[in-house]
């Protein structure tokens, strides 16, 4: 109803031009109410949205996140456990057993003959030659001191004759440190692969091995490491570099010398880099000013330059997103519901053709309609205007290529797994040291960690790798006309 549809007052009527103007006011109050309704609903509408956000917060986990599970609140659902089969702990009858191998002659150091002294028929003395051996028992020790201590001596000797001394001399070799390259592996292993503390690993070498060694020998010992295997770690980065497929990830480093690790893996090389920013430029220094190949990452924004046709997302970081949204109430839980069932599908037939069930032509065929039911779901998601739920499926839209690449490259895999599998030991590293308070040790923390997951892929082992390597590095220093250059990576291909 408007002014227009109001009766006109008569001429002269008093009582009529009150009515009319008390109900203009009331027009004008109605017209105020309803645009603070308008403004309450809106503010009501962005109240619940905060709400919303702040709840998926507050419920974030392991299950639903990137969190590792040591940060999963006491509130959090527990894992999906399989329910008690009736049967005892332990291994079952038929199953493979594992065993202790029993080591080679060659490599025993010593035997103990039980021979029998006399028959135990005729208790005759029998001879102690002949005969066949019908057990072996193998037992193994530590000695009181594992390690061997060499002294060097340098004499001073007069001639008889001439009555003038002459002084010997120890090799410059010998005289670059006081600890041989063998028990620097072991050191620089211990204090790396196996997270302990530089003192832990100084009381294991003095009460276990027989070993004493101060902090400062241990942190020499490292640095000298690390010059050492300088050239090893340049072919490593360049042989990932060249790689047709890699796997990519980052976590946080602690200290001002390096605040962001980063790695990148290929089936059989795994290279370490530390990095004061988490940007391009960090990527840059790891994989080169143009990335080769295809990689499989997450969805952080620094691979947003890389093309999607050459990526792969990881489908494990896309099944967190899509449980956060599952645990939503509303639109966006159904939505959810939906993605984790269509997650399920995708690999089981991704398990189907690692098992050879399927070649990789029916892999591609059996996965079509998947593709387009998630085209479809991501669409409707980003046409359902919720928070997180909309920006998760059009970035994911943008991004519609870099789903399933693992389809057709071969070495691609749709998680990064990989990846998380070689960054677990430096993060448990990093926990227990609280990171690196220097240049030095960065640069050792990284050489090491990819010298030591190249070993272990490759399967070599990194003592003996680690022992060579620094010998020809103090050979090469106590020869002063040679430029310290370093010898070819010697890692088992």
């Amino acid at each position: 109803m408007t002014d227009h549809d109001v009766p006109q007052p008569r001429e002269g009527c008093e009582s009529c031009q009150r009515l009319l103007a008390k109900n203009r006011r009331l027009w004008q109050r109605v017209h105020r109410l309803e645009a603070d309704l308008r403004v309450a609903e809106w503010q009501m509408a962005q109240l619940r949205q905060q709400v919303d956000e702040l709840g998926g917060r507050v419920n974030r986990n392991s299950r639903n996140s990137s969190l590792p599970p040591s940060a999963d609140p006491p509130s959090a659902r527990r894992p999906v456990s399989k329910p008690p089969t009736g049967r005892k702990i332990g291994a079952q009858k038929g199953h493979k057993g594992h065993f202790r191998k029993r080591l080679p002659p060659e490599q025993v150091d010593q035997f103990v003959e039980h021979r029998p002294s006399q028959c135990e028929h005729c208790h005759q003395k029998l001879p102690q030659d002949g005969g066949e051996i019908v057990g072996r028992h193998q037992v193994m020790e530590l000695p009181v001191r594992a390690v061997s201590i060499t002294e060097h001596r340098a004499w001073n000797v007069q001639c008889p004759c001439c009555q003038r001394h002459t002084r010997g001399t120890i090799a410059p070799a010998l005289r670059l440190s006081v600890v041989g390259e063998r028990l620097s592996a072991a050191l620089c292993l211990l204090s790396s692969r196996l997270h302990g503390s530089r003192r832990a690993a100084a009381e294991l070498l003095g009460e276990v091995l027989g070993a004493p060694l101060s902090l400062g020998s241990i942190s020499a010992r490292e640095l000298e490491m690390s010059r050492a295997l300088a050239g090893d770690y340049q072919k490593l980065k360049a042989r990932v570099i060249k790689a047709p497929v890699k796997h990519v990830d980052e976590t946080g480093w602690k200290r001002r010398a390096a605040r962001f690790l980063w790695m990148a893996a290929t089936n059989d090389t795994a290279v370490f880099h530390l990095d004061r920013g988490r940007g391009r430029g960090a990527l840059r220094a790891l994989l080169g000013e143009q990335i080769k190949g295809v990689i499989c990452t997450d969805r952080y924004c620094t691979y947003e330059h890389h093309p999607p046709d050459r990526r792969q997302l990881c489908w494990s970081h896309l099944k967190r997103d899509f449980r956060a949204q599952h645990e939503r109430d509303g639109p966006a839980g159904q939505w959810g519901k939906q993605a984790l069932t269509l997650t399920r599908q995708i690999f089981a037939l991704w398990h189907r053709f690692k098992q050879k069930q399927i070649v990789r032509r029916g892999l591609q065929r059996l996965m079509a309609p998947l593709k387009k039911r998630l085209a479809r779901l991501l669409r409707q998601g980003a046409r359902s205007g919720i928070g997180q739920l909309s920006g998760l499926c059009a970035n994911l839209l943008r991004l519609e290529k870099a789903l399933w690449t693992f389809l057709y490259v071969r070495g691609m895999e749709p998680t990064n797994n990989h990846a998380e599998r070689m960054l677990r030991p430096a993060v448990q590293w990093r926990k227990k040291s609280l990171g690196c308070h220097s240049q030095g040790g960065c640069r050792f923390a990284e050489r090491i960690l990819s010298v030591i997951h190249t070993s272990r892929l490759r399967g070599t082992s990194v003592m003996d790798h680690l022992q060579r390597t620094l010998a020809s590095y103090r050979q090469e220093l106590a020869r002063p006309s040679t430029p310290n250059s370093r010898l070819p990576l010697r890692l088992a291909a």
